[in-house]
């Protein structure tokens, strides 16, 4: 049973790592014993994040801005001159915007749609080779897209290019299902509900709105680091080798309330 659940030694790249839900998946893939890369594009806290995860297990960074094709190219070839395989990509980096709908600004599309969609498609084509290096029919190599619960409710504070751009990295993750499961990678998609990060700092910052929001949740509390990780883990592990193009809400029933 310890090992159908194991990810030690396996090989796990996750972007966006240096903070939020990215952060709580390094550290449980970190104490899990796999050997992780992290990446974000605020270099110095990607090195400071990297040097604290080093104490307790493997951890190494590789900063990259992901908005632009250079970047994840840049990402790509820095990890290839590190590593010949890759046993799990998570797709994580990601950024939201919010104005009304009647001033809502080309740019708050072009920002979101370029890091939170396309990032995806191209890093995922870009990593192909260590991707399929490292997968076999039993044990397949795991893309894991992170999407959101903004993207099945209608409840977007009027992020509408967030919401958005999730739901089409849902669909685009049951599309490189399809495609990939030829070559041994499996492609699921988690949908986080609210856990405490950047992008949430403004409900947090409000006792009230904080407190409303939780008793809308039918398990009355936020994510927390566990549940992230534990289910990223899942997916990685042999336990989750038989499950592709799902999409997982992550939410405490959020979206049954």
């Amino acid at each position: 049973m310890e090992d159908l659940f194991s990810v030690k030694g396996k090989v796990v790249l996750i972007t966006g790592g240096s903070r939020g839900i990215g952060l709580m998946m390094a550290k449980g893939f970190v104490k899990a014993g796999a050997r992780v890369y992290i990446s974000s594009r605020n270099a110095a806290k990607c090195q400071e994040v990297s040097a604290e995860l080093s104490a307790v297990g493997t951890c190494m960074s590789i900063p990259a801005d992901l908005s632009s094709e250079e970047g994840v190219k840049n990402l790509a070839v820095e990890f290839g001159l590190r590593e010949t395989k890759l046993d799990v990509l998570i797709n994580n980096s990601g950024a939201a915007w919010g104005a009304p709908l009647v001033s809502f600004p080309q740019k708050g599309w072009d920002k979101i749609l370029s890091l939170n969609l396309v990032s995806i498609f191209n890093l995922t084509k870009e990593l192909l080779p260590q991707l399929e290096q490292a997968g076999s029919t039993e044990s397949p190599s795991r893309i894991i897209n992170i999407g959101s619960i903004a993207a099945i409710s209608t409840n977007s504070m009027e992020a509408y290019s967030y919401g958005t751009s999730k739901a089409a990295v849902h669909q685009l993750t049951r599309m490189l299902a399809k495609e990939l499961a030829p070559k041994h990678i499996t492609v699921n998609a988690i949908a986080p509900g609210r856990f405490p990060s950047k992008m949430t700092e403004y409900v947090m910052a409000d006792k009230k709105t904080y407190d409303a929001e939780v008793e809308s949740i039918p398990l009355k509390r936020w994510g927390q680091p566990d549940d992230i990780a534990g289910l990223s883990i899942f997916l990685a592990s042999h336990a989750g080798a038989f499950l592709t193009g799902n999409i997982i809400p992550l939410d405490g029933g959020t979206l049954i309330a």
